[in-house]
């Protein structure tokens, strides 16, 4: 079933190679039975497909690559359970930005779940929505918008810092072969932007520290500059969190007097008067403190607004 809505939700009219491997995988009993012995948690295709590339998979032949899945599959699992879905899109950003724009500057900025910390640097990228550009470095982040107008400014942003429980290594050959792995066949574009970005984080490395999203966030969160609006934000991670986790994550963000960013997807937390998404495509919610703002893009390709405006 998750490779399948996978294939028609997330992969389709974005990826053909992995909607043609998506649905190949939802029909072949021999990866299904592997699969199922994994944690639920592991299973999921961005996993899989990862892996697979990282591996050298033929992941644009499906029966090749299910050839490959059965007879490799003490490798293939060895790494999906090593590893986790930590996709570095810098053009996230691009959703971040109508918020950190209107927050009181200068921003601290705490990434939950940065992997190698390239969404720490939004004040360093430019953007472009439709015909306005915002900011002047690159890589030049694109987004459609609805329903509000463009950002006038890029933050100022004086301390940035991630939490994560495996950070990675912008500077570690085989943490940024892992990060290649996660983006999709076709998607050219975005290994572009990756490569560009992490050569900003890697000319300032920002602090990534290894540890738990509940427990470990005050001491890190301590550390931020007195007189800056300490931010913390996360994107597509907290599906991998518990859900009494995820309660208590955002108690202690509170508790620290953070303002909390997320774009996740809509199940992660309940918002009981979500209006409906604007199309068919998978869309995440774009949330301020609790409060939904917009449906969101997963690889920040379209932003569509309905919450007003930003307290």
């Amino acid at each position: 079933m998750i490779y399948a809505e996978f294939a028609a939700r997330e992969a389709a009219g974005e990826s053909p190679a992995y909607e043609e491997l998506a649905v190949a995988v939802s029909l072949d009993s021999r990866v299904l039975a592997l699969l199922d012995t994994l944690p639920p948690a592991k299973r999921q295709p961005n996993l899989l497909f990862g892996v697979g590339r990282f591996l050298g998979a033929p992941v644009t032949d499906p029966p090749a690559f299910l050839e490959f899945a059965v007879a490799n599959w003490d490798r293939v699992s060895r790494e999906i359970l090593a590893r986790a879905t930590q996709t570095n899109e810098p053009r996230r950003c691009a959703l971040l930005l109508p918020v950190l724009a209107a927050l009181p500057q200068p921003l601290a900025l705490l990434e939950v779940g940065p992997s190698a910390g390239l969404n720490l640097f939004p004040d360093r990228y430019s953007y472009r929505y439709g015909e306005v550009t915002v900011g002047a470095g690159e890589p030049v982040l694109e987004c459609a918008l609805a329903g509000i107008g463009a950002p006038q400014r890029v933050p100022q942003v004086v301390w940035r810092a991630g939490l994560d429980l495996n950070p990675l290594d912008v500077a570690d050959p085989a943490d940024l072969a892992w990060l290649d792995a996660l983006i999709w066949p076709e998607h050219d574009e975005r290994r572009v932007r990756q490569r560009a970005a992490a050569r900003v984080a890697a000319a300032e490395p920002p602090v990534l520290v290894r540890g738990d999203l509940v427990d470990d966030l005050p001491a890190l969160a301590g550390r931020a500059p007195a007189g800056a609006t300490l931010v913390v934000f996360h994107t597509m991670v907290l599906y991998q969190v518990a859900a009494e986790r995820r309660r208590l994550f955002a108690e202690v963000v509170r508790s620290v007097g953070a303002r909390r960013i997320g774009v996740e997807n809509p199940t992660v937390f309940e918002y009981p008067d979500l209006p409906n998404p604007p199309d068919e495509r998978l869309h995440h919610v774009l949330t301020l403190d609790d409060r939904p703002l917009a449906w969101a893009r997963p690889h920040g390709q379209g932003l569509t607004w309905f919450g007003g405006g930003i307290p």
